[in-house]
């Protein structure tokens, strides 16, 4: 019965090219050439970050200063801000063409997470973006494809956790995740649920990846396709 209503929300949506879907209690702007087509097509199917959503909602709580490193537009960010509370969401985009589509999302639910249009990384320096007419798979990950090259500024991971102190981390960022989790002190992170590409990465890289934070005292506690939840040992 879920999927069938689904789907006839899907049609009804398609049909009167409806500019504003809501899921997860967020608000969405899906006008035809704000965001890329296969994007909203996912969230009138209603499962555009389905998997994150509910590792939010069960993981998050008031309070908690939340770290959202590959924002895309948004959508993220804002299901974290209903629970966290807008001033504890701290999130990051490298591309720049996104920020408009970040801001009209943010603007729509009338709350403004703290954003910086910059790129995380270990040292903080330049690095060049690959940006996706897909951007769901744009990264700062060189794919090996006629993708877009821009340079962007950073930030490094160490001085961002020292800024903002977060005890969650969420992080969608395209294979970047061997670098950015790999051998960085994370601070006081208790939580992290992050997206794992090893169709992009391979999964040797994402093994190591994985005992890496074993070794640093963090154990998977669920995985859902591609995401993934890692919290210390108590």
């Amino acid at each position: 019965m879920k999927r069938l209503l689904r789907s006839l929300r899907k049609s009804f949506r398609y049909m009167f090219n409806v500019r504003t879907v809501r899921l997860g209690g967020v608000a969405i702007d899906t006008t035809v050439g704000h965001i890329p087509e296969n994007v909203r097509e996912l969230i009138f199917r209603e499962i555009y970050e389905d998997t994150e959503r509910d590792l939010i909602g069960k993981i998050l709580k008031p309070g908690m200063r939340t770290l959202e490193i590959g924002t895309g537009i948004g959508f993220v960010s804002l299901v974290a801000a209903r629970i966290c509370g807008e001033s504890n969401v701290f999130c990051y985009e490298a591309n720049p063409e996104l920020e408009p589509t970040i801001r009209r999302n943010f603007a729509l639910n009338g709350m403004t997470p703290n954003l910086t249009m910059r790129a995380v990384t270990v040292d903080g320096a330049p690095i060049t973006f690959f940006k996706s007419d897909n951007i769901i798979s744009s990264s700062l990950y060189d794919r090996k494809r006629d993708d877009k090259q821009i340079v962007v500024e950073s930030e490094a991971l160490s001085d961002v956790l020292a800024k903002h102190d977060p005890s969650a981390l969420i992080m969608d960022v395209e294979g970047a995740e061997i670098d950015l989790l790999g051998d960085v002190d994370l601070k006081n992170i208790t939580h992290i649920i992050v997206e794992l590409h090893p169709h992009i990465v391979g999964d040797a890289a994402i093994s190591t990846l994985i005992a890496s934070l074993n070794a640093r005292g963090y154990v998977m506690r669920s995985s859902n396709r591609k995401t993934s939840h890692f919290s210390r040992a108590a």
